[in-house]
């Protein structure tokens, strides 16, 4: 446990964040499941539809430091390669 007072302030800082990071991965999580869902259904609309808001959350949570830059570029690389052979 903490006990000087800028170590506390650190503490409720990181428990913050945490939360916000927990809560902004679990949203891209869903995104993604979206798109999945949509190429295995084979729904060619609804598929190029979640990716167009899929990669941009994915390219926003990587500058924001929530995921990796190279994790967000992959993933995004793999569902469009994923979204085009439906075509």
């Amino acid at each position: 446990m903490a006990t000087h007072k800028s170590a506390e302030k650190r503490d409720r800082q990181n428990k913050r964040r945490r939360a916000r990071n927990i809560s902004a991965k679990s949203a891209l999580r869903t995104k993604v499941k979206a798109v999945d869902t949509a190429v295995e259904g084979k729904k060619k609309t609804e598929a190029a539809t979640a990716l167009k808001m899929t990669a941009p959350a994915l390219a926003k949570a990587a500058s924001k430091g929530i995921i990796h830059k190279k994790n967000a570029s992959r993933k995004i690389s793999r569902l469009t390669k994923k979204v085009n052979a439906l075509k």
